[in-house]
């Protein structure tokens, strides 16, 4: 059973960059076949998916945040992360981590994924 646990802090302002971790037990994120990706859900609108990273380093990101987001890793602490630049009010959102056995670029659909973490949310001042 793989496990998953977002963390980072709760409130961020507006410019600067939003910073999370997804902290994986159960499995590694070397894993063949394995992707992890981050989604958020703003308040009141559906799931947006943000990025993937796969089994091999390889991301591939959303194209409407492609050029604020970074997603990386460290495998020694079996840990992925998110970086999110320049934000604003309207990244306020709940951020979730979830893994999948295989890419589910741009996919949204909770079922389509295997393992979630359990959200973090993520409040922009102004």
């Amino acid at each position: 059973q793989v496990q998953l646990q977002e963390s980072g802090p709760g409130l961020v302002k507006s410019s600067q960059t939003l910073s999370l971790i997804c902290t994986v037990s159960g499995d590694s994120i070397t894993t063949s076949h394995l992707a992890w990706s981050w989604l958020r859900q703003p308040p009141g609108k559906g799931l947006e998916w943000m990025g993937v990273l796969a089994y091999d380093g390889s991301t591939y990101y959303n194209s409407s945040l492609k050029s604020r987001t970074s997603i990386s890793r460290d495998t020694s602490k079996n840990q992925f992360f998110l970086q999110l630049s320049s934000v604003t009010p309207e990244d306020t959102a709940v951020y979730y981590c979830a893994c999948a056995d295989g890419l589910r670029t741009g996919v949204t659909d909770r079922e389509k994924y295997d393992f979630w973490g359990q959200g973090t949310q993520v409040t922009v001042s102004s």
